[in-house]
């Protein structure tokens, strides 16, 4: 049988899309090929970015999707993150039996589906899913950060820091903001986007 885990990374960003991972080990896979498999967030940048190429090189199968920040709108986050989900689990195309979720249940194909409360932490496809994500979300707000420089989207990518909301009051929603979203929801109240 094979199992996906599948994670998301990109809900509390004001900016940008929420992107998801769904990844395939074979039945063969022994943890210790990939030392350090952790939950994305427990982990520095650069393990993660060591480790992604490594998860590539080692899995099965690997899908990353996205919901864009105007899907986030029109959905809500959580019905976003289940259509990134989604997303992400069709580019393994038939290759997926069961899916294991961080936390979310999920409706896909007709696949039967667990959702594991810290999945990221105890399952390591989850664990693995949820740093194949970051690592491309991340790479994405780097070059939104070329794109709308004076954000720090590279430094903060997307979250509502400090510095993201001085920038946001100082030069206005950029077209990957979430308007939805409160905090740009009361700077578009009071001027104009960009």
């Amino acid at each position: 049988m094979q199992v996906a885990g599948v994670d998301e990374v990109g809900r509390g960003p004001l900016a940008g899309p929420v992107m998801a991972a769904a990844v395939v080990f074979s039945p063969t896979f022994k943890s210790r090929n990939l030392p350090g498999l952790n939950d994305s967030k427990k982990l520095s940048r650069l393990a993660r970015e060591r480790l992604a190429p490594r998860i590539q090189h080692y899995a099965a199968g690997v899908g990353i999707g996205r919901a864009e920040h105007h899907e986030i709108d029109a959905l809500g986050i959580v019905e976003a993150t289940k259509t990134a989900m989604t997303r992400a689990i069709r580019q393994l195309a038939n290759q997926v039996d069961h899916l294991l979720v961080d936390a979310l249940t999920l409706s896909c194909d007709g696949l039967p589906c667990r959702a594991i409360i810290h999945g990221d932490a105890l399952c390591s496809s989850i664990a693995a899913a949820s740093i194949v994500a970051k690592v491309a979300r991340d790479q994405l707000m780097q070059e939104m950060d070329e794109t709308y420089p004076g954000y720090g989207f590279a430094q903060h990518k997307g979250y509502p820091t400090e510095a993201h909301m001085a920038a946001l009051e100082l030069l206005g929603v950029t077209p990957i903001h979430r308007r939805s979203f409160a905090p740009v929801r009361r700077v578009l109240e009071g001027s104009h986007a960009r």
